[in-house]
């Protein structure tokens, strides 16, 4: 079995292989509930009074919600950076700068511990606070907040509401798509509306699509295997070098493709009779390596 891959780069040289891969850059994977979920949010708009996103902290950029701001106007908007633990602090502290001179309320958190959903619950007493203010200054009574929760799939919304609601009120799956429809849930003295993951209809750029693959934002069906456990290596290779050898047993890649994942599939031991690897299940191993976190420590978009 050959490496099913139309092009991918390794040091500076480019390798193709004929074959009739659909192109990273016309991709379609839009579910149906997901534009349902965009027109019922744009209906809703009006009666949010601020909008908590979430995205991934090891790709800030690639799983922010495109067109997210033209539907929720000037609402306050607290931006959550969640997987702290399995992101590279130094280089996500770097677009946590670059978010907070939009104007956007930032937190870098680890949902699996207490202390983060006591900085998120803050940065919502604040922004109530300030709205309850320009209430009072126009003689009206103060109010609770009905937020928006929202974000790609598989970044951790049902898993924060459930700690802010303090108790399991919606459902948690480790799968894109998990959450179909929009739910409103009481959290404190405030109502949040729990929505199912959101994307775009198309993915003009390969970098994107690829980077929300590698971290399970989109099913792994839907672009090649091996482009993604690719896209991996190239990361590991240019970024963290240290993991690469550590995990693979590679210094470095080489411009032979083949002979890397030979390299690989030896040391995880993915044989197939006669002692040929078997590049399939190398490729699945070295996603399932980031879905599992046995790799971490990691941030793919650079500031």
């Amino acid at each position: 079995m050959q490496l099913n891959i139309a092009k991918q780069k390794f040091k500076g040289s480019e390798k193709v292989m004929e074959n009739n891969r659909q192109n990273s850059t016309n991709i379609n994977w839009y579910p149906g509930h997901m534009e349902k979920t965009k027109r019922e949010i744009r209906k809703i708009s009006p009666l949010i009074d601020f909008v908590l996103e979430l995205v991934d902290a090891r790709i800030p950029l690639s799983s922010k919600v495109v067109g997210i701001d033209d539907i929720i106007k000037n609402k306050p908007h607290i931006l959550v950076m969640t997987k702290k633990d399995l992101c590279d602090l130094k280089e996500t502290e770097k677009w946590m700068e670059y978010y907070a001179k939009k104007d956007y309320n930032v937190c870098l958190v680890d949902l699996k511990n207490a202390s983060s959903t006591k900085k998120i619950i803050e940065l919502i007493e604040e922004v109530s606070k300030k709205i309850n203010e320009k209430r009072k200054e126009k003689g009206m009574k103060p109010k609770s907040l009905k937020g928006l929760v929202i974000g790609i799939p598989n970044v951790g919304k049902s898993t924060l509401i459930n700690k802010l609601a303090n108790k399991n009120v919606a459902g948690v799956g480790n799968t894109p798509g998990f959450t179909k429809s929009l739910t409103w849930i009481k959290a404190g003295n405030n109502l949040l509306l729990d929505s199912p993951g959101i994307l775009w209809p198309k993915f003009e750029n390969e970098e994107v699509a690829l980077n929300l693959a590698s971290m399970s934002a989109i099913r792994v069906e839907v672009l090649n295997v091996d482009d993604i456990a690719i896209h991996i290596l190239n990361k590991l290779d240019a970024h963290y070098k240290d993991k690469l050898e550590t995990r693979y047993g590679l210094k470095e890649l080489t411009d032979d493709y083949e002979y890397n994942y030979e390299i690989i599939g030896k040391r995880i031991g993915t044989l197939e009779k006669g002692g040929k690897i078997d590049y399939s299940r190398v490729s699945l191993f070295i996603i399932n390596d980031i879905k599992s976190e046995k790799v971490k420590g990691i941030t793919f978009d650079r500031c």
